[in-house]
C-alpha cells in the first residue's frame, strides 16, 4: 500500500472513526477512513466541512458519511481507481482515495450534509425477542410504531426467520435470516404477531425507488457482505410489503400518534433504533414525555412498551432497554454489537 503525506481534519474523527471501525472487525473501512484522513487536503468543500461541522461529530456519524459517500462513488463505476479498490484489484488506498476526492468533492459534501440511513435490520433479533416475550408475559398481539423508520424495514419484522440457538422465531420461511451471536438466556418461542405497524422519519426512503436502495446499500461496510445480501432481501420484502411510513417530526407525530384510540387486548409497542443521537437534548425529551404520557394512560388491558436500540450516553455500548406500562417497570435487555452482530442477552 503506499503511503502519502497524512493531513488531517481538524477534530480528527476520520482517524478516531477509523480505530472504532477497526475495533468492529472492518479493516477495509477502517483502511479507507485512515486514507481518507491523509488525503483530505484534495477535497477543499469536504474537509471544510469535516473541520467546521458544528455538533458532536461522532453523534452525528460523519466519518460514516464520509465513508457512505466513496461506497456510492465505487458502486456507481464513476471512478474506475476507486472501484477497482472495492473489488480488492489493487491496495492503492491512498492514490484512489486522492483521485476520488480530488474528482468528486461537491457529491461527497452534497452525500455528507444528507442524514445518515442505516436500517440495519440486524438489529431487529433484539426486538423480535423482546416481542417474544412480551407475547408470553401479556397474551396480546402488538401494535408497532417506530420513531426514524428510514426505509421501515424492521416494520416488516415479523416477516423475517430469527436463529436464537435452537429456538426460531418469525417466519421460518423468509428469505431474511437473521442468526446473531446469542450470550446468556435464549428467548421464549412464542409468535410475533403483528396487526398495524407503522412509522415516522424527516426524510423516508422509498424501497421502490431505486435511488433508495442504493443509498441504504452504500451505508453499509463494503467488506461485510452478508449484511448487503441481506439488506437486498429486506428490500424486496419491503417493496411487496410496504411498510407505512410518514414524513415528518417526531417531536409532532408521535404524541398525536400515541393519543389514537388502542384496541382493548393489544399491546402497542414504541421502538427506535440508532436515532435518539441525531435528536437534540430538546427533541429527546419531547419524544420521551411524549411515551410517558401515554405510558400513564395505559391499562392492563391496552398495555404499552417502549423499546429502545440505542448507545448509552456516554456511547460506552450500545443496550436494548424495556420499559412497560402500567406498571413503568424499566429494564436493560441486553448488551449489543452495534449492528445487531451479536447480543448479550439479560434477560
Amino acid at each position: 500500500m503506499k503511503m502519502m503525506t497524512r493531513t488531517a481534519g481538524a477534530q480528527g474523527e476520520l482517524r478516531r472513526q477509523a480505530q472504532v471501525v477497526r475495533a468492529l472487525g472492518s479493516e477495509f473501512v477502517a483502511a479507507i477512513l485512515e486514507a481518507g484522513d491523509r488525503q483530505l487536503q484534495h477535497a477543499p468543500q469536504t474537509a471544510a466541512v469535516i473541520n467546521g461541522w458544528p455538533d458532536d461529530p461522532s453523534s452525528a456519524a460523519l466519518a460514516m458519511r464520509f465513508n457512505a459517500a466513496l461506497h456510492a462513488l465505487a458502486r456507481r463505476g464513476n471512478d474506475t481507481r476507486l472501484s477497482a479498490l472495492y473489488q480488492r484489484e489493487h491496495d492503492d488506498f491512498d492514490g484512489a482515495l486522492a483521485g476520488a476526492l480530488a474528482a468528486h468533492d461537491a457529491f461527497i459534501v452534497r452525500w455528507m450534509r444528507e442524514p445518515t440511513q442505516t436500517n440495519e435490520v440486524a438489529r431487529a433479533a433484539g426486538f423480535a425477542a423482546a416481542l417474544m416475550g412480551l407475547r408470553v408475559s401479556t397474551g396480546m398481539p402488538v401494535e408497532l410504531v417506530e420513531v426514524g423508520s428510514s426505509c421501515g424495514l424492521n416494520l416488516n419484522l415479523a416477516r423475517y426467520r430469527y436463529e436464537f440457538g435452537s429456538i426460531i422465531g418469525g417466519d421460518p420461511a423468509s428469505p431474511v435470516r437473521i442468526a446473531p451471536q446469542w450470550r446468556g438466556t435464549l428467548p421464549v418461542a412464542a409468535p410475533i404477531e403483528v396487526v398495524a405497524a407503522e412509522g415516522v422519519d424527516l426524510n423516508p426512503l422509498d424501497a421502490t425507488n431505486p435511488a433508495s436502495r442504493e443509498r441504504l446499500l452504500a451505508f453499509v461496510w463494503a467488506d461485510q457482505p452478508r449484511r448487503i445480501e441481506r439488506l437486498k432481501a429486506a428490500l424486496r420484502i419491503a417493496r411487496t410489503h410496504p411498510p407505512a411510513l410518514t414524513r415528518g417530526d417526531a417531536t409532532l407525530w408521535l404524541p398525536e400518534r400515541l393519543a389514537l384510540p388502542q384496541d382493548d387486548g393489544v399491546c402497542r409497542v414504541v421502538f427506535h433504533s440508532m436515532v435518539i443521537q441525531y435528536l437534540g437534548a430538546r427533541n429527546r425529551a419531547a419524544v420521551t414525555e411524549a411515551i410517558a404520557a401515554a405510558g400513564a394512560r395505559a391499562t392492563d388491558r391496552r398495555p404499552l412498551a417502549w423499546l429502545s436500540f440505542e448507545w448509552t450516553p456516554g456511547r460506552e455500548r450500545v443496550a436494548l432497554a424495556m420499559t412497560c406500562w402500567p406498571s413503568g417497570e424499566h429494564r436493560v435487555l441486553a448488551t449489543c454489537h452495534p449492528y445487531g452482530e451479536w447480543f448479550d442477552w439479560h434477560g
